[in-house]
């Protein structure tokens, strides 16, 4: 089970986007993630007519690593980390390090 799944509202920690927020668009395999509005390039693209493609510039997001982000807890608004916990009915559900609530619904 991982710490951040996709739709997770998450904070960049380190890097050139530090101190932005956004949601996960996708998991790339164990270590790296898309994020919304996040590590965003400038690729240039070749015209296809075929597949009706312009030719230009496009910006894209890229994968950042799973190691430069951290959840973000909607009650104080700051990066948390995040841990595991296992309830009474045998459901395992992630938790805030700092104050214990549970991150799944």
């Amino acid at each position: 089970m991982s710490k951040i799944r996709k739709g997770d509202n998450i904070i960049v920690t380190a890097g050139k986007d530090k101190g932005k927020r956004g949601v996960v668009r996708s998991l790339i395999g164990a270590e790296r993630l898309v994020v919304e509005g996040v590590n965003r390039v400038k690729k240039h693209v070749k015209p296809n007519p075929l597949k009706g493609v312009q030719g230009g510039l496009s910006e894209q997001e890229m994968p950042i690593n799973i190691s430069n982000v951290a959840l973000l807890n909607p009650a104080t608004q700051n990066a948390d980390r995040v841990g595991f916990k296992h309830l009474a009915d045998g459901r395992k559900v992630r938790v805030f390090k700092s104050s214990g609530e549970i991150v799944d619904v």
